[in-house]
């Protein structure tokens, strides 16, 4: 099996999205709470500056590198990495494999309304897939929400929900939530469900789907890509000039 790299701090997996795909299928078989989780030029700038976060995505069984910018950094700090394991990409090839495999999976995250549209789109992809349960984003309860989680039988949990939150809500209620493979997702139930739209692939090649994102939610999304990617050229350099 391929192995890790430290990649600002943190333990980056070495798989391509196949290999990704089967260790996922390994890790849900393990039958035990499991915790994945994604690097990409926000996270970095974001393990700067919120407390604890660098150490739970440090506590992951499973980090990708996602977004090719993350795939140039290290390429610039001598770290050959595997390409890109991009989230929506992932998402569909394990929904996928659960249809396949009749595991049950729970949705979370994104409002009401979306995650209804959500859920209507991933059933005309995958019509055999087994919904165990869903409840959006906006919630106050966690414990209650990861009691609900429990009870529902689900062998895999995605978690659209923004960062640093879903990563500390699943590090801090992965054990109370049960022996099922948990995913952040970020912004792929959105995608699906035709809020937003995914950059073209030639886009997606040249590094720029933040521009194409920032493009679609200017108001939303200046800050933290225009100074965002900023902060994250410099923590490169800084990195690059240290090692």
């Amino acid at each position: 099996m391929a192995g890790k790299v430290e990649l600002f701090g943190v333990p980056v997996d070495l798989l391509t999205i196949d290999e990704t795909v089967a260790r996922c299928h390994e890790l849900i078989e393990q039958r035990r709470p499991v915790q994945h989780a994604f690097i990409n030029a926000a996270e970095t700038v974001m393990m700067e500056d919120v407390p604890g976060f660098r150490e739970t995505l440090r506590a992951c069984d499973l980090v990708n590198a996602d977004g090719q910018s993350i795939v140039w950094a290290a390429r610039l700090l001598g770290v050959a990495l595997s390409g890109r394991v991009a989230g929506p990409d992932l998402m569909e090839r394990l929904l996928e494999l659960a249809e396949r495999q009749g595991y049950p999976v729970y949705f979370l995250g994104a409002k009401a309304e979306v995650l209804v549209a959500f859920e209507v789109a991933v059933l005309k992809l995958h019509p055999r897939l087994v919904i165990a349960g869903r409840h959006h984003g906006y919630f106050d309860d966690d414990e209650a929400v990861a009691d609900e989680i429990r009870r529902s039988g689900a062998r895999l949990l995605f978690v659209a929900i923004s960062s640093p939150r879903k990563e500390f809500f699943l590090s801090r209620n992965l054990e109370r939530i049960g022996p099922l493979f948990a995913m952040g997702v970020g912004g792929s139930f959105d995608l699906l469900a035709g809020v937003t739209r995914r950059a073209p692939r030639w886009m997606q090649d040249a590094g720029l789907e933040w521009l194409f994102r920032l493009i679609q939610e200017p108001r939303r999304m200046w800050r933290r890509y225009l100074i965002g990617n900023a902060r994250f050229l410099g923590l490169t350099l800084r990195a690059w000039w240290r090692s």
